[in-house]
């Protein structure tokens, strides 16, 4: 430290410091949040709260165990499919709309199914079936007050049923369709019997739904069907009304279901078609006969087909074949004149005569059905024609004639589909089979399902071990307590500088003039730390300090003057404690001059140099208690008395008072070129630790690091000291350790 240190330029030269610390800090803050070794400890120095608590949920369980009235669970099994049968009058049996469900849907349906079993709808069936609104029975079975003469109905209806749902426990294991309705009660025929209303009455409920849904299907199609009725009769009479004023009559069958109603035409269409057809057929038949006419009415009598092929003119024509043959043979005997002869020419004569008299009635017959089938063929024509002439006038009309005749066949398909959709909600109404079935009808349960011991122990064993390690996590994050040297820097975020162990024998001045005991050892090991815990080697002045009393604090100091004195450096060590100085008990000295002198005086700084009996090692001891500490170390005479002090020595060390309630320490860390932290283990301050820092670290000071005294290793993570209150002012002027 020069001589021309200020405190604005120790605030710089701390910046570098500072954020070091922050650095620190933060990699506290990042270290794993599972530490075994902390985990431990922890649990080690909460042993008896830990024991108390499981201790006190065991004993809590037993007693409610034994208090509890001993209640009685029914269990009823179903088995819910989410297939449904239907019967019906035309077929044997259909599968409902449940069957073409997928797995997806089939669990969601199950589902569904649980949470009806839950409903309130339900419970109020249960409670109608067996009057349990009436049954004292029952509210006392739930150990409640029976319901008063002066509570509503719907206030009773609506206890009964929450009683109901409260006890009420709905079980669907994964991949079943076994669904077990369970029901508590102190009463074990009750439950049984609530239990097997619940599976009954949800196997009624699922049926009356489906009957309630096809009742409403039925009405729906029925006020369809005579809406539908309604129509189809009103589109007919329209038809019907325009046909006679259009002067159209059909022929179309009224009880056809597919064929349109054009398909079917109209008299005039009608006739003409068959007088179409007619007259084809007499131009056919004029045709034929004209031919046969022509044919018979060319060349002689007999060279027609239809003369030869009469019957009677071929048996005249064999006659006169015959009789020819005869009369020539008569005259190959006789003469011409011979009498024989004569008769038979007569004979032939006659016969020629009939088939020439036959021949031409035939021809007249042909002639006559020729002239009879053209007559017949140009009337008809001609009534074609005519027919033609009206069906032409009658097509403008058919126009509107068809859109009302598609009317009236749209209606009739509409209405034959409701009505046949009418019928087969009439023949399925009623007949449903149900897709629930009760597996298993519950018993009367004879033993009760609780209080069980074994399982209220087991739970109160997880509860109990959940609220101690609650407890303790949450002991842990108020209480900054430092059990291990690793928790100086993850509470902390400090560096540690050394720890040095519990004196179990003696004092620790004893210990301490021993240089092969433990705690000589620590400070030795405290003394090298800090030749390095700079970049620029060992701080010139420092400033020991701790949050509160008692924590080494004064031990600590006169241990590194002391070492470092050891090592052949000029130390001077300083109480700056001007409240409760202890210095001067080592010495021996009656503490009439001290730092106090050199603050209110210009005396020179030999005249309060006190020897230690070590070589190098010189002591200032406090001096006088004054009035006010904190104005005389606030003043410049202090910065002054220090850097005087730094020309002269290599090493200066000051014994400041604790942190917590005075601003003497935070003043002082200013001034210097670092500060030594010292915190006793094992001491709970539930904050203190803490909050020191920060009032220190307001003034921005260099933290050289921590130290961990009155360490125990062998009992690492036990606290042994309750609550001490941190207010200076019980500061116990008695301690020679601060």
């Amino acid at each position: 430290m020069s001589n021309s240190l200020s405190i604005d330029e120790h605030f710089g030269s701390s910046q570098g410091n500072l954020d070091l610390n922050d650095e620190n800090g933060a990699f506290a803050a990042r270290r794993s949040a599972f530490d075994f070794r902390y985990i431990v400890a922890a649990v080690r120095s909460n042993l008896l709260l830990i024991g108390a608590i499981i201790a006190s949920t065991i004993m809590l369980a037993i007693l409610i165990t034994m208090l509890e009235t001993p209640r009685y669970t029914a269990s009823t099994t179903i088995q819910i499919n989410a297939n449904s049968t239907r019967v019906f009058s035309e077929k044997d049996a259909e599968q409902s709309e449940a069957s073409e469900m997928g797995n997806a849907d089939a669990d969601r349906y199950l589902k569904t199914q649980v949470d009806v079993l839950k409903s309130r709808g339900l419970a109020t069936r249960v409670s109608q079936k067996l009057k349990l609104t009436a049954n004292p029975r029952f509210f006392a079975a739930q150990e409640v007050d029976a319901p008063e003469v002066k509570d509503s109905a719907g206030e009773v209806r609506d206890k009964m049923i929450k009683l109901l749902l409260k006890n009420l426990k709905v079980a669907l294991p994964r991949d079943s369709r076994i669904v077990t309705i369970s029901y508590e009660s102190t009463d074990p025929a009750l439950s049984a019997d609530i239990s097997n209303a619940y599976a009954s009455e949800f196997i009624q409920s699922s049926l009356q739904r489906r009957f309630d849904s096809s009742a409403y299907a039925r009405d729906f199609v029925s006020s369809q069907l005579a809406e539908t009725k309604r129509k189809l009769e009103a589109s007919e009479r329209d038809l019907n009304q325009y046909s006679r004023n259009a002067g159209l009559i059909r022929t179309r069958n009224a009880n056809t279901d597919k064929e349109s109603s054009m398909n079917g035409g109209s008299v005039t269409t009608t006739s003409l078609l068959e007088l179409n057809h007619a007259a084809n057929e007499a131009t056919a038949k004029r045709i034929a006969l004209e031919g046969r006419w022509k044919s018979v009415g060319k060349g002689g009598s007999l060279a027609s087909t239809d003369v030869v092929s009469n019957v009677t003119i071929a048996t005249l024509l064999t006659q006169r074949a015959t009789l020819e043959a005869e009369l020539q043979q008569e005259r190959s005997r006789h003469l011409d004149d011979y009498p024989t002869v004569k008769a038979k020419n007569q004979q032939l004569a006659a016969l020629n005569r009939q088939i020439q008299s036959n021949a031409g009635n035939i021809k007249g017959a042909v002639r006559a059905d020729y002239e009879a089938a053209l007559d017949s063929e140009r009337q008809l024509i001609s009534e074609v024609n005519r027919l033609k002439g009206a069906t032409l006038t009658e097509q403008d009309s058919n126009v509107q004639y068809g859109l009302l005749a598609r009317e009236v066949d749209t209606n009739r398909e509409v209405y034959d589909g409701l009505l046949q959709r009418y019928k087969q909600l009439n023949a399925s109404a009623g007949i449903s089979l149900s897709n629930i079935a009760i597996i298993d009808t519950a018993d009367v349960p004879l033993e009760p399902s609780s209080p069980n011991l074994l399982k209220n122990l087991m739970l109160a064993l997880i509860i109990g071990v959940g609220l101690a390690a609650v407890t303790v996590f949450l002991k842990d994050q108020f209480d900054d307590s430092i059990r291990v040297p690793e928790d100086i820097e993850s509470k902390l975020g400090l560096p540690l500088l050394g720890v040095v162990p519990r004196s179990h024998e003696g004092e620790p001045d004893d210990a301490l003039s021993d240089p092969k005991s433990p705690i000589s050892e620590a400070y030795n090991s405290l003394r090298g730390s800090l030749l390095y815990s700079t970049s620029e080697g060992l701080p010139r002045v420092m400033l020991i300090t701790s949050a509160q009393q008692s924590e080494g604090k004064t031990t600590t100091s006169y241990a590194t003057a002391n070492g470092f004195a050891r090592m052949g450096k000029k130390v001077v060590l300083i109480d700056a404690d001007l409240r409760r100085p202890s210095l001067h008990r080592r010495i021996g000295y009656d503490n009439e001059r001290g730092l106090s002198t050199l603050l209110t005086t210009q005396d020179p700084m030999q005249s309060v140099w006190q020897a230690s009996g070590q070589n190098n090692l010189t002591l200032i001891p406090s001096g006088p208690v004054p009035p006010s500490p904190t104005e005389l170390l606030s003043s410049t005479r202090l910065e002054e008395i220090l850097q005087e002090l730094a020309a002269t020595f290599d090493v200066v060390i000051i014994d400041s008072p604790p942190i917590l309630g005075l601003a003497d320490s935070p003043m002082m860390s200013a001034l210097v070129d670092g500060v030594i932290f010292v915190v006793e283990a094992d001491r709970s301050r539930r904050g203190a630790l803490k909050t020191a820092l920060r009032r220190l670290r307001s003034m921005r000071p260099i933290l050289l690091g921590a130290v961990l005294t009155k360490f125990d290793p062998l009992k690492a993570g036990n606290r042994y000291s309750t609550y001490y209150g941190y207010e200076y002012y019980q500061y116990d002027s008695s301690s020679d350790d601060k």
